[in-house]
């Protein structure tokens, strides 16, 4: 088996090679700063005793289970988290679906379960208020006492602070929604990201002698409506990531959409086009989104607009 490699569930669990495995396990929503401790962790046990470093994730949230009427609104995709778990040098990522059928695994019945799919399993990372089993019963104090009937290791990692708070995904999802970029790339030790194909649009901005390219992008959380300082590269490219500016909302000067869009004018010269597959990286909130009275006044804001991300960039 070629590592990394993602697996879609316990059960697809038993082809992994046949070495000690270092498992964390969470939502990892963000893949944070305070993720990062857990999951480092796993990595660098795994790596001294030439063992495996994996992460056990979950999908969707527990919330479209229990509360489906108001569920968590989650920072990343899929995909994304899964290439985040790879760069922190994981070498499997176990993506479970979080079924109705999964939620009822009693407390005392988890490590069975896990060791029961996962047979080189010998040591579980998780974060200090992790919580599993049926109802959300089983915490580390359970863990660590039925660990010792299945010969397995838990280490519990302590909350990272920054800024006298905690980190956690429900801080940077605030962050986001009110635009506050820079503290949400700070927690998240990166900047935020968004993934989308270039689609046709109408052109607008290339008539305002702003050409744009038009993401298609529905995120699960939506950001503050707004401009943004981004960079801009093709999905799995090894490339230099490309100053831009970007407009992500509504359109109210033009035509008040229903749906949110994302719009990215390239600084400089644009190697992409439609049907390209590109990740933009959020640097900077640069103002929120605005219905101008007319064309030409919508004109001298996006000109206004490059200027800062250009400024912004020369930091």
């Amino acid at each position: 088996m070629k590592l990394p490699v993602e697996i879609p569930g316990l059960e697809q669990a038993g082809s992994l090679p046949h070495r000690p495995l270092h498992l964390a396990m969470g939502m990892f929503d963000g893949v944070h700063l305070g993720h990062r401790v857990v999951i480092d962790a796993a990595t660098r046990s795994a790596r001294a005793c030439g063992g495996l470093a994996g992460v056990l994730t979950f999908w969707p949230h527990p919330s479209r289970l229990f509360r489906p009427e108001d569920p968590v609104q989650l920072i990343q995709s899929p995909p994304i988290k899964t290439r985040r778990l790879m760069a922190a040098g994981v070498d499997v990522v176990i993506s479970e679906p979080f079924t109705p059928e999964f939620a009822k695994i009693e407390a005392e019945d988890f490590l069975p379960h896990l060791r029961q799919h996962l047979p080189g399993l010998t040591t579980l990372y998780v974060g200090e208020n992790w919580r599993f089993g049926r109802a959300r019963r089983g915490d580390i104090a359970l863990l660590i006492t039925e660990s010792g009937r299945q010969g397995l290791t838990i280490v519990s990692a302590p909350r990272m602070n920054a800024g006298g708070a905690p980190i956690s995904s429900t801080r940077i999802r605030t962050c986001l929604l009110e635009g506050r970029m820079d503290e949400a790339n700070r927690l998240l030790g990166y900047a935020y990201e968004s993934e989308g194909t270039v689609v046709s649009g109408k052109r607008l901005g290339r008539t305002l002698g702003f050409p744009t390219l038009n993401l298609a992008w529905q995120p699960d959380l939506a950001p503050r409506f707004g401009v943004y300082a981004v960079e801009v590269k093709a999905v799995g490219s090894d490339g230099d990531w490309l100053p831009a500016v970007a407009n992500y909302g509504l359109r109210p000067t033009t035509e008040q959409a229903s749906t949110p869009r994302l719009e990215v004018h390239l600084l400089g010269g644009c190697p992409f086009g439609e049907g390209d597959s590109l990740v933009v990286a959020w640097r900077h909130f640069l103002r929120e989104e605005h219905k101008f009275e007319h064309v030409e006044a919508l004109r001298t804001q996006i000109a206004q607009d490059r200027e800062a991300a250009a400024e912004f960039f020369l930091r």
